[in-house]
């Protein structure tokens, strides 16, 4: 190029071929024939996890307002239940099952192979320094890659088999099936399927608030789940107006046998001291707790 001041001058450029000409859009280099090469992990692979990880959470906080969570029944320390941990958790419940990671070795099967298995994980990056990226080309990783996952198929298909072979034996049902055949049941009769707490459209008094009955409720422990004014607590349903639905026999039935939700409270009450003429009465006097009309 001229470097003179003088405008009458042609100005020259000398294209440079090591430059290649911007036309927009720059397509990113492959560099997946190439073992080594690759974007940078701070800040181009990060920023692109870490978006993703926003997508997600978004994505479950979106489903968390969308869908309330199903309430399950109180928790009753006397009910004879098979303990079960949620589906992404069976294949640790079922590991924690064998020999040689519960009993006596319960310290090695609960910190030494978890805190194995963690810190291989963190000390992965480290250890595996090799350039090749395909996974058929890096057998050490890939192999433990897919014995993990089979080990976690394995343990969850069997902790379901065995849970599936207890309620057989048992002959119980699993809570969702009980809130279903309840939801089902509450549907046939008009009434709301939720387990939450539905707001009393009308104050209901408690019909004879002085009999003696009353004690016998409070004695049998009743109260532990329906509360002192029969209103009910949590989702442990109202009492109020329950006559309007079930006369004495199906009352002393309930009490005996459990319904729904509700577990047999007869030998509850009897460990409390409360005799079979005082259920008796218990079950006369809620069959008058009417709605007054």
């Amino acid at each position: 190029m001229a470097h003179d001041q003088k405008s009458e001058e042609k100005v020259v450029y000398v294209g440079d071929s090591r430059i290649r000409k911007n036309t927009g859009f720059v397509t990113p280099a492959d560099y997946t024939s190439y073992p080594g090469k690759s974007e940078a992990f701070i800040p181009n692979f990060l920023l692109k996890e870490w978006m993703v990880g926003v997508v997600v959470l978004v994505g479950f906080l979106v489903l968390t307002i969308a869908e309330p969570p199903p309430l399950g029944y109180p928790a009753d320390p006397g009910a004879t239940v098979i303990p079960m941990p949620d589906w992404y958790f069976l294949f640790l419940y079922e590991y924690l099952k064998l020999p040689y990671a519960s009993g006596d070795y319960i310290v090695l099967g609960t910190i030494g192979v978890t805190g194995v298995a963690f810190g291989a994980l963190l000390l992965a990056p480290f250890l595996d320094t090799g350039k090749e990226r395909r996974f058929y080309r890096r057998p050490i990783a890939s192999s433990l890659m897919l014995l993990s996952i089979v080990a976690i198929v394995y343990l969850t298909n069997s902790a379901w088999t065995s849970y599936q072979k207890e309620l057989a034996a048992t002959g119980q049902k699993p809570e969702h099936i009980q809130r279903e055949e309840e939801a089902l049941e509450k549907r046939a009769q008009g009434l709301p399927t939720s387990n939450a707490k539905q707001p009393e459209s009308e104050t209901v008094a408690i019909v004879d608030k002085d009999n003696p009955a009353m004690e016998v409720y409070k004695k049998a422990t009743c109260i532990t789940c329906h509360a002192a004014d029969l209103n009910g607590q949590g989702t442990n349903p109202s009492l109020l107006g329950v006559g309007d639905k079930y006369d004495k026999t199906a009352i002393a039935d309930i009490i005996k046998n459990g319904k729904g939700g509700m577990p047999p409270m007869y030998e509850n009450a009897t460990a409390a001291g409360v005799t079979d003429e005082e259920l008796d009465q218990l079950a006369e006097w809620l069959a008058s707790q009417k709605t007054a009309e």
